[in-house]
């Protein structure tokens, strides 16, 4: 015993899916271990061969299915407000375009974020996001954006790494002002897009508030041109920048994104061929948004085909937002993406795990392997593919994060 490797944490009986190997994510080890220390992995799989350790406390699984926690890489989940009579309209006949031509949409949350104390924001939003964690989400990516000024956006991006700190989760924030088009520059859109890369982002980047910049690239929003201008102004600040685009219509913003090396490009229903092959030159990852798909009735599929064909990674995220996907269940965001979009149990598994990781330019995260940290999910069930099967089950047994 005196050879044992000391660790804070040991978790046996596992049936283990560790998502080490990209090209097998499914892989399933029968009897599988998982050690930690200071929050980290030090070993994940068989039990068999392991080396022996000396653990502080053990956590039998008892058979259960275990897997790193998952990761949602796409949501607005701090905002004020609700859209519900929105949702009416929409079963009433108007469009997403329309409604925002109107008003509404995301002008519509901004008065509301607008209004909202820092305190407020917490409160709405920690309870949409202790559900997604009640669904092994172990990191989250929340994106500002509804403030569209730059008081508003910094509190929605203090709130954000609150709800990190008050809920046990990992945080990655992303700022998003290049949302929409506020009521005070109706008709300017150069200058807001000048306001949120000469004067909004460099005060929120000083403030480490920061992780990625995104924005919506879309007739209805901003053109590639004045999205680019934006990615210079990150680049320049060297903060990764990650984009909205192809949603409704093709702009050809996938292309322009990857050529600034983004980490990810989200929606992509109206991707074609020549985004593909950027994306795929430049490891950008793929995010599908099935739950946008489906809120909004669409009828375009994101080209998975041809993503598939070129090997572009594809990760998959709820998009939870007030608007257009009111979803805080990243199971249930998996099996839409395997009965909407034909995504393959091992797909959906990689998405909210190693490609989600990767499209927030996460490398410690997204697998159970050495040097990662030690977050992981355990579930009642016995079979990966109970988890993308399953249409409103929560069958989460415990959730660990960084070993705790």
């Amino acid at each position: 015993m005196s050879d044992a490797l000391v660790c804070d944490t040991l978790w046996s009986g596992a049936r283990l899916l560790t998502m080490a190997d990209p090209k097998v994510p499914d892989a399933l080890i029968e009897n599988g271990l998982v050690a930690s220390r200071d929050g980290r992995v030090v070993y994940a799989g068989p039990a068999d061969g392991a080396p022996d350790f000396a653990a502080a406390r053990t956590i039998a699984c008892g058979g259960r299915l275990v897997t790193p926690g998952f990761v949602d890489c796409h949501t607005h989940i701090v905002y004020g407000g609700s859209r519900a009579l929105e949702f009416e309209a929409r079963l009433a006949g108007a469009s997403y375009e329309e409604i925002a031509r109107a008003g509404g949409g995301i002008v519509s949350t901004m008065r509301a974020t607008r209004a909202a104390s820092e305190a407020d924001l917490v409160a709405q939003s920690a309870p949409r996001l202790a559900e997604l964690l009640a669904d092994g989400v172990t990191t989250v990516e929340i994106k500002s954006g509804y403030g569209l000024e730059l008081g508003a956006e910094r509190r929605m991006l203090r709130a954000a790494r609150q709800l990190g700190r008050d809920l046990g989760v990992s945080v990655s924030t992303t700022f998003l002002g290049a949302h929409a088009l506020p009521p005070e520059f109706a008709g300017r859109s150069d200058a807001y897009v000048d306001e949120v890369a000469q004067v909004m982002l460099p005060a929120l980047a000083s403030e480490g508030l920061v992780d990625a910049v995104d924005a919506f690239c879309e007739g209805i929003a901003f053109s590639p041109a004045q999205v680019e201008r934006l990615f210079g102004a990150a680049e320049a600040l060297g903060i990764p920048v990650k984009l909205h685009a192809e949603q409704l219509s093709n702009l050809h913003g996938a292309a322009m994104a990857a050529r600034h090396g983004a980490l990810s490009v989200d929606h992509l229903e109206h991707l074609d061929d020549d985004g593909i092959a950027a994306m795929a030159a430049s490891g950008t990852v793929a995010a599908l948004l099935p739950g946008a798909f489906y809120f909004t009735r669409e009828e375009k599929l994101p080209p998975v085909a041809g993503l598939r064909a070129a090997g572009v990674p594809i990760a998959i995220a709820t998009d939870c937002n007030p608007g257009t996907s009111p979803m805080t269940s990243l199971l249930l965001t998996m099996n839409m993406a395997a009965t909407l979009f034909r995504l393959t149990v091992a797909e959906c598994l990689a998405g909210v795990t190693l490609h989600a990781a990767r499209a927030l330019g996460r490398n410690d995260i997204g697998a159970l392997v050495p040097g990662k940290w030690a977050d992981l999910a355990i579930w009642d069930v016995t079979a990966p593919a109970e988890l993308v099967y399953r249409i409103g089950g929560r069958p989460l047994h415990a959730r660990h994060w960084r070993g705790r």
